[in-house]
């Protein structure tokens, strides 16, 4: 079973490779945005099959550390590509 978990990470640690092309060739600066938050996303992914893995209970405090701030961070890209792109006229905004 740590094979697979093992394998897991490996194929998790190679994803962020297709949001780094989306970080870096856009088109829009709220799609670099959030292709960034992948990154977040797989490291605690990562995290979590490791310490699985291992039966490290530190690993997963950290995985759990790094999912609290994503959070925080979540919101932030969530404010900022609103801002960025433009209203579809949908009428839903009171401004």
């Amino acid at each position: 079973m740590q094979t697979l978990f093992f394998t897991l990470a490996l194929f998790l640690v190679l994803n962020p490779g297709a949001g780094m092309w989306r970080v870096l060739r856009g088109p829009t600066a709220a799609d670099r945005m959030l292709a960034a938050q992948v990154f977040g996303t797989t490291a605690v992914a990562i995290l979590l099959l490791l310490a699985e893995a291992a039966g490290s209970a530190a690993l997963r405090d950290v995985a759990l550390v790094f999912a609290l701030l994503a959070a925080v961070t979540a919101v932030t890209v969530v404010a900022f590509v609103r801002r960025a792109w433009p209203n579809s006229g949908s009428g839903n905004d009171a401004g």
